[in-house]
């Protein structure tokens, strides 16, 4: 793998592969915890008209572009990101980095394509609101937040999408989208020290600087991840017990609270293995083994865990029927009283790594996957870690690692429970 940073900030990755599909990406630190002093939805908005229109080519010609070639153009916005990618064959790669490149500096979001699209976004909001394990996780997160930028939905409202203007969306992309907040990666059976060559020549050609040179180090870029957790205070997690009635079919419940961020490293882990442990998606996942393999309560249940900058969201996650709400709920809290008072055997800590290694060697094994990940890891640490080194790292985890982050997490002093019914 090849990686480092053009003059004008932007930090890059090219990672070989032996497939005849390429794979790039640019991720833009954005999302929705940066729309202050904005409309609300605005920055998934950018993400669906950004393909809209450029300086130099219409909607008509972006679509028809990389589908002329079989390839595929597609974007997804989260809390702390924007990132625009494509799927091409190898030899078209130069034209589909070009393209994403050209989105991002000189999108002219037409008048026109912003009221069709405030049709689709609305659509779109409709359709979480019509599924009760969807909106009930927004919720979840607009609560556990409360007063904090974690807290704006993104998707944003009705009301506040009806209210964006191309004047704030010109504004918006001006002010977020600059180098030194992207990332841009590629996965493809290419000469990588070549590629990053040519990518600092994309640099040079979207982004010019005074001071011209062909490559800088990445320790000297400044990492937009650790500047907003340095600057933003951290989430108050107050505690709530919510239940509201949508009159549903099923009840829907989600448990959980804040959790370490992305740099708090050695509990990140340990959290992670521990929410494999509780609701991961292996059958053997406990609570999976108890309220659905034992009991027949529910179809399933999981648990997530969410890492931002600046804290995280775990969030155990079930649906079942009405009449079995209680009963799931309280095997849920006894199994973690469990994991809190004992600490795992070496043998179950064992097996546990192993199936959590398996799993993140089966999901990686993807060049898609792959070079979301390496964007990712861009933009929040300034480097990308090596498959050897995750898994050391997860090695390294004890049962006493696992023991301290259930009692901490999942304190049930610090809690949260919201039930749709």
């Amino acid at each position: 793998m090849t990686s480092g940073a053009a003059e004008c900030g932007l930090r890059y990755a090219v990672k070989k592969s032996g497939s005849s599909v390429a794979y790039c990406a640019l991720s833009i630190k954005c999302g929705s915890r940066d729309e202050q002093g904005y409309h609300s939805g605005l920055a998934h908005f950018v993400e669906h008209t950004i393909f809209k229109g450029t300086e130099k080519r219409s909607a008509a010609v972006i679509n028809s572009y990389l589908d002329r070639l079989g390839g595929e153009l597609n974007a997804f916005t989260t809390k702390e990101e924007i990132v625009i990618h494509a799927t091409v064959l190898k030899e078209d790669l130069h034209k589909a980095a070009a393209l994403l490149f050209e989105l991002a500096t000189s999108p002219t979001f037409p008048q026109q394509e912003i009221e069709t699209e405030k049709g689709v976004v609305i659509d779109e909001i409709h359709s979480y609101k019509d599924s009760p394990s969807e909106d009930i996780y927004d919720k979840f997160e607009e609560m556990l937040f409360e007063g904090h930028p974690l807290s704006s939905n993104i998707l944003g409202s009705v009301a506040s999408v009806k209210k964006i203007s191309r004047e704030e969306l010109l504004k918006f992309t001006k002010e977020k989208f600059t180098p030194e907040r992207m990332a841009f990666s590629i996965v493809a059976d290419v000469d990588e020290k070549k590629l990053g060559k040519e990518v600092i020549k994309l640099c040079k050609q979207f982004f010019p600087v005074a001071n011209d040179s062909d490559d800088t180090t990445l320790s000297s870029v400044s990492v937009p991840g650790k500047e907003a957790e340095a600057d933003c205070p951290k989430p108050g997690g107050i505690p709530f017990d919510m239940t509201l009635n949508k009159r549903n079919h099923q009840a829907n419940c989600i448990i959980g609270g804040l959790a370490p961020s992305l740099y708090q490293e050695r509990e990140r882990l340990a959290t992670i293995l521990l929410c494999n442990i509780l609701g991961g998606p292996a059958n053997n996942a406990i609570l999976n083994s108890v309220l659905r393999e034992k009991n027949g309560w529910v179809y399933g249940a999981e648990c997530s865990y969410t890492q931002f900058a600046d804290t995280g969201m775990v969030a155990i996650s079930i649906g079942c029927d009405k009449a079995n709400l209680d009963k799931c709920i309280e095997a849920t809290y006894k199994e973690l009283r469990k994991l809190q008072a004992e600490p795992l055997s070496d043998r179950k800590l064992k097996a546990a790594k192993k199936q959590l290694l398996g799993q993140l060697a089966i999901s990686g094994d993807n060049g898609e996957t792959q070079c979301l990940s390496m964007g990712k890891s861009l933009l929040a640490y300034g480097k990308i870690n090596g498959t050897k080194e995750t898994r050391e790292l997860i090695e390294k985890i004890t049962a006493a690692d696992i023991q301290e982050m259930v009692c901490t997490v999942f304190d049930p002093t610090r809690l949260s429970k919201l039930v749709y019914i």
